[in-house]
């Protein structure tokens, strides 16, 4: 493996696609479609759950240490899953994985859609985020193997504005359906909602989706004490940022230098049983510039990305008084800029590589700074109204980020490794989201403590934080393309 700048196009001449037969094709693209489906699906219910919390806690009468774990628990062992999934996919296939994983969620969705009590729910969001992190390795794996080169770009793209889309429209979603099946079991419907949309995806995934190559030893050893290590490390790292809220001793924050110090031992373990073995992940992998530059920024951007929803619904719902419906609305701007600037973002990456992550971050950054600039110039207006206009500009921004940097990122990476590749990428972006959230939030509330109930002052402080992280990914851009640059010259 080499060293390689990763501003400019985004695949290597030795990756330039192959013709394919219009069958082929067709069945490709119905096979990505099926994968995009479910990824919307699982990544949808990190934000989705959020609007429901009250009407959860109503019908369960839910503690708020049960709260705080149907909703963080989900994104726990999301990313506990992705990795080992990921290397499971590469190793025995990637529809058997996929199969199994929606099936799971599935299941797990209708589950939790019947829980009686906080427990039973609490059982339900855990093995239902399991399952999610089963199935989205294999989606990007999908696409790894499916295309080549350039023709990466248009898929990609496709999944990029499926992960802004889901993020972005959770709380939408869920609006709507708590107000069509009321206060006192509209909740359950936000899980129900998956079990037909997973039913189908079991047959279609199964009927579309290809099997293991033919040329694929069909056994390998998946490693089970890098399995071990990696799931400890990941555990210690985000359970203090999931419980931040509810851990009050400080103690809580020694378990993340112990996390770090495992998925060290990770590392070192991996490198030695590749010696002899095919490892969970290859860590090689980090030698290319484009992965290894790529995933942090990631990790970064979803420190801030994902907080803004958690605060700005906490900010409509608790501070403003607004429905969940109206709070779901006010993001829809975002979704639509997302949306629409991944799928273009997916189109041009190639000519354009990482300068347009750059300016998609430098992007959402000035529509952030324009959200608190318009809630100051105009405090009496409805803050739906207000915030539109710049939530569409940051949308955009960030549908120039995801798409561009996912597909720059992985494009070295061998398809036999793309399942785990993505993986590990997925799990720096749902440590860093975990990580922005519990940063971004505790801003958030001990300034609303301090300003005795402030709400404006307390939304205005933390986006500012999240502008701030999201600053940072867009100086680790810069430094990639000031990097590339000297290379070249």
């Amino acid at each position: 493996m080499h060293d390689r700048g990763s501003t400019g196009g985004a695949v290597s001449a030795a990756q330039t696609p192959q013709p394919v037969t219009a069958a082929e094709n067709r069945r490709r693209w119905q096979a990505v479609g099926v994968g995009l489906v479910a990824a919307f699906m699982t990544l949808l219910d990190v934000s989705i759950v959020n609007v429901a919390v009250p009407s959860i806690d109503r019908a369960l009468h839910a503690s708020s240490s049960d709260l705080q774990w149907i909703l963080s628990g989900y994104a726990l062992t999301f990313g506990l899953a992705l990795v080992p999934a990921g290397r499971f996919g590469d190793a025995r296939g990637r529809r058997n994985a996929f199969v199994f994983g929606i099936a799971l969620f599935t299941v797990t969705s209708a589950l939790a859609g019947l829980a009686t009590s906080p427990t039973w729910l609490v059982i339900a969001r855990l093995l239902q985020g399991a399952a999610a992190g089963v199935v989205n390795p294999q989606v990007i794996g999908l696409i790894q193997q499916l295309f080549r080169g350039p023709e990466r770009a248009r898929p990609f793209g496709l999944l990029g504005a499926t992960i802004g889309i889901s993020t972005a429209v959770g709380p939408l979603l869920g609006g709507l359906l708590i107000a069509i099946g009321g206060e006192e079991h509209g909740w359950r419907w936000v899980f129900f909602v998956n079990v037909p949309v997973g039913v189908l995806a079991v047959i279609l995934g199964w009927r579309l989706l290809p099997g293991r190559p033919s040329g694929q030893a069909g056994w390998h050893r998946l490693d089970p004490v890098g399995v071990l290590l990696l799931g400890v490390g990941v555990v210690l790292v985000l359970l203090p940022l999931v419980q931040e809220q509810q851990w009050q001793t400080p103690w809580k924050w020694a378990l993340i230098p112990v996390g770090l110090a495992v998925l060290v031992a990770f590392g070192l373990w991996e490198r030695g049983y590749a010696r002899h073995h095919q490892p969970l992940f290859d860590l090689r992998l980090f030698s290319f510039q484009s992965y290894t530059l790529g995933s942090i920024l990631a990790l970064v951007y979803f420190g801030g990305f994902t907080a803004i929803f958690f605060i700005f619904t906490l900010f409509l719902q608790m501070g403003l008084g607004y429905s969940a419906l109206v709070a779901g609305l006010a993001i829809t701007p975002f979704a639509l800029g997302s949306a629409a600037a991944a799928v273009l973002g997916g189109r041009i990456v190639n000519r354009f590589g990482r300068p347009l992550v750059a300016i998609g971050l430098l992007t959402v950054v000035v529509g952030l700074a324009a959200t608190v600039i318009a809630l100051h110039l105009f405090p009496d207006a409805p803050t739906p109204w207000v915030t539109a206009g710049p939530l569409l500009v940051a949308g955009i921004g960030s549908g120039l980020v995801i798409a561009p940097n996912q597909t720059i990122t992985l494009s070295e990476v061998p398809v036999g490794q793309a399942g785990s590749g993505a993986g590990m990428l997925q799990t720096g972006q749902r440590i860093g989201a975990a990580a922005g959230i519990a940063a971004v939030g505790s801003l958030f509330f001990s300034t609303l403590a301090d300003s005795r109930g402030d709400w404006t002052n307390a939304f205005e402080q933390s986006l500012m934080l999240a502008t701030g992280i999201i600053a940072l990914a867009l100086i680790t851009a810069l430094i990639d393309i000031w990097r590339s640059h000297n290379h070249k010259t």
